[in-house]
């Protein structure tokens, strides 16, 4: 009887392995999302989702050249201006837009020009139909959890198109690819996925991307023409984080500064912007994965940096520490942003357990700042996403639930609405949700309670990357498609 029992078990183990085996071999994958939840999907290869980015951006260039080939079954079109020249990549016609107006460059950093999230060039549109917004383009897009920044009617990002990281120009209202620019990496995570994590920078016509394996890269931001280039890792000896890079580099009076966290002085480096020479290294913390800033605090302007071990104000023109706040996470994840309270007090959160904190700043007489805990609370746990300000309000995801705390006192107001592990942006008064799964919401700025007026699905695939606006339009990404919609009033 035993022994019968034990064939059956055997037998169904078998079949149950072989079916997981064929399964696996028509492409299923357990994908993580941001709390580390599995879940069983069919993701594209990283060479599925190159070709299918080449037949979409081919099919492009034919209907701007006049051609009738369609797109490939299930990759949707861009309207596109006039043609370039057949094949043209780095050196491509940047098209004149019909639709987004070209200012002076305004969101050319993480998070906008402060890097807090707070989009104030223009009011938006807020009366989002409960249906949602119909895109103004949708299209495919390459790995990685870069967010895009602006400049004179373009849309810059980075990308993982099969083995390559590709540094990416777009014309806002059409989507129309304008330029790439590529080299050979490959930063593969099991947990978090591949590709680049960095955001570029745009920086009076030029443009910093940063690759997930310390690739640093200058190019000329209206044809991609690479101008310098080096490897922040192997500049500094230092080792890869777990998860990459992920800081997005900083341009400060004439350098851009990095992190790429080595040691004997080499924590944070500064390169000419226009040569890339190193200027000058300093520290010894091991990374994070939040960006720098450049602040003024309690009167004195300095680069605000997030190490794996506390927070710190350093000084533009050598890296000398002004003060420091002892922060450390779980598995060394420092991956939110700092929130400016006021000129004299900062916020900081993160996820995994730690939660939040509000510090202010004064003068210790001697050139240095000191540093008092104002308050501090688990109620607000920015994993990988980063809060927002408003009216003396703190905004953002406390995990993967919205959340509304007192910016004087830490306490919270409330807590409501399941995004997943997704970003919050701010503008006219409302908070814009990109949820983890696609969606895109809009929520009121208000303490009172969760005043949530529409959310609707706007792209497919796991979506951590942060919105950014510029001119009136919203233009969002994820690890395989990427949209834009006309948010101006």
């Amino acid at each position: 009887m035993f022994k019968k029992v034990a064939i059956v078990l055997g037998l169904a183990l078998t079949m149950v392995v072989v079916a997981a085996g064929v399964m696996y071999l028509m492409g299923l994958r357990v994908v993580l999302d941001g709390g580390g939840s599995p879940t069983l999907r069919f993701p594209r290869s990283a060479d599925d989702q190159a070709d299918a980015i080449a037949r979409h951006r081919e099919a492009q260039r034919q209907a701007a050249s006049g051609t009738t080939a369609p797109p490939a079954p299930g990759v949707p079109a861009s309207p596109a201006p006039a043609a370039d020249p057949p094949g043209a990549t780095a050196a491509a016609r940047p098209a004149e837009s019909t639709h987004a107006p070209k200012s002076s460059p305004y969101w050319t950093d993480f998070r906008g020009p402060a890097r807090d999230g707070h989009y104030r060039q223009q009011q938006i549109r807020t009366n989002w139909p409960a249906s949602g917004l119909q895109p103004l383009w949708k299209q495919p897009v390459g790995g990685g959890y870069a967010s895009f920044v602006t400049a004179n009617g373009s849309a810059f990002t980075i990308e993982q198109r099969a083995a390559k990281e590709v540094a990416a120009a777009y014309d806002i209202a059409t989507g129309r690819e304008l330029w790439t620019h590529s080299w050979d990496a490959m930063f593969h995570e099991m947990m978090g996925g591949d590709g680049p994590r960095a955001t570029p920078t745009w920086h009076d016509g030029r443009l910093y991307a940063l690759g997930a394996t310390g690739e640093l890269r200058c190019l000329d931001a209206s044809t991609g023409k690479l101008l310098w280039r080096t490897n922040v890792l192997e500049d500094a000896g230092a080792s890869n984080l777990q998860w990459g890079m992920a800081a997005a580099p900083l341009v400060v009076d004439d350098n851009v500064i990095v992190v790429p966290g080595g040691q004997n002085g080499k924590s944070v480096i500064a390169y000419n912007r226009v040569t890339g020479r190193q200027e000058w290294s300093a520290l010894n913390d091991t990374a994070a994965y939040a960006s720098p800033m450049l602040v003024t605090l309690a009167g004195i302007r300095q680069i605000l940096v997030f190490s794996a071990s506390r927070l710190m104000g350093i000084t533009p023109g050598r890296g000398d520490v002004l003060w420091e706040y002892a922060w450390t996470t779980q598995y060394g994840v420092n991956a939110s942003q700092p929130l400016l309270l006021d000129d004299r007090r900062v916020f900081v959160s993160t996820g995994y357990g730690t939660g939040a904190a509000a510090i202010e700043l004064t003068s210790a007489g001697d050139g240095r700042l000191s540093v008092k805990e104002l308050w501090r609370t688990n109620r607000m746990k920015n994993q990988f996403t980063s809060s927002v300000l408003h009216e003396g309000f703190i905004y953002g995801l406390d995990e993967a639930i919205l959340a509304c705390l007192d910016a004087a006192t830490g306490e919270l107001k409330w807590k409501g609405g399941r995004y997943g592990y997704g970003q919050v942006a701010l503008a006219s008064g409302h908070l814009i949700v990109l949820s983890e799964g696609g969606e895109l919401a809009l929520v009121r700025a208000t303490p009172e309670n969760h005043q949530e007026i529409a959310r609707f699905p706007a792209i497919e695939g796991k979506t951590w990357s942060h919105p950014a606006l510029s001119e009136g339009f919203l233009l969002i990404r994820n690890i395989s498609e990427m949209a834009a919609f006309d948010l101006r009033r």
